[in-house]
């Protein structure tokens, strides 16, 4: 294993011209058509950017509220279960970086198409009131 998982991603801060270090990003999916008629069951992954304002790894969420089991799956046993293309989404929490009322998106949203078998890089170029994302490599 390479020490990254399938779907990392890179945040800079375009107003400072450094990494965005200690945002919260929550990775969910994946979203796609179940064969029975109902959605996929869509699992929730949550990260902070490091020093160089990168996740490399998820965590499994859980919620303040949830009662029960922690859960343990990893992003690399969900992506081996999703057949065909999904959708994931990726929620940059802005406003705690840049603080209350400083940002005009208090969060940055991006969805993007999973392929199956395929890794992803998603940067996200981040200033107070703006945000660009691409795929990277």
């Amino acid at each position: 294993m390479s020490g990254k998982d399938p779907i990392t991603c890179h945040v800079l801060d375009t107003t400072a011209g450094r990494p965005a270090k200690g945002i919260r990003v929550r990775l969910q999916g994946p979203i796609q058509p179940s064969s029975t008629g109902g959605g996929a069951h869509v699992k929730t992954f949550e990260s902070l950017t490091d020093d160089d304002g990168r996740v490399k790894v998820w965590l499994p969420y859980s919620s303040e509220t949830s009662s029960g089991e922690v859960p343990v799956h990893t992003l690399v046993d969900v992506l081996a279960n999703v057949r065909g293309p999904s959708r994931w989404t990726l929620r940059f929490d802005t406003e705690a970086y840049f603080g209350e009322g400083a940002t005009f998106f208090p969060e940055a949203t991006v969805v993007f198409r999973v392929e199956e078998g395929q890794t992803y890089h998603v940067p996200l170029l981040l200033s107070p009131y703006s945000y660009t994302t691409y795929r990277g490599s």
